[in-house]
């Protein structure tokens, strides 16, 4: 008589709970990086678009209105005020959204600064708390600090 090998029940659940127990380990030590990651990209947009509004200013000697909005840097406005020196090839590629799909605001003058870029956060309106407060080229620094102290 043959003896047939193979696993047990009980040696089958207690593998399984040992997977579960390192997967809830590593999920929580993971769970604030994707914020984190968030905020990263927000960063590197807004520095991005400060870089293009610094250009276009140094060409210009002003900045595109509020109505014009962050769509100057990529293509030449044609209301006024009309820049008289601008890039042939505009400032920006193509304009990024923000990590919820939404489109960055732009306000000149600003009320934080010369001038504002912000996103309205993952809600997509102004206000809010946590990721669907209002992150700006003001307060992001703030805002990664807050979460990493969460953490």
């Amino acid at each position: 008589m043959q003896k047939q090998s193979g696993f047990s029940l009980l040696e089958i659940l207690v593998a399984m709970a040992i997977m579960a127990i390192l997967g809830g380990i590593m999920v929580t030590q993971f769970m604030g990086q994707t914020e984190t990651a968030t905020m990263q990209r927000l960063k590197g947009d807004f520095a991005a678009m400060e870089s293009a509004l610094i250009q276009y200013h140094s060409d210009n000697l002003m900045l595109p209105s509020t109505e014009q909005g962050l769509q100057a840097l990529v293509t030449k406005p044609q209301d006024s005020p009309v820049p008289k020196n601008y890039a042939r090839r505009g400032y920006l590629k193509e304009l990024s959204q923000d990590p919820w799909g939404n489109d960055y605001q732009y306000a000149y003058p600003g009320e934080f600064g010369e001038y504002d870029i912000y996103s309205l956060g993952a809600d997509g309106e102004e206000g809010g708390e946590g990721l669907n407060a209002d992150i700006g080229n003001w307060n992001i620094d703030e805002a990664i600090k807050l979460l990493k102290s969460q953490e």
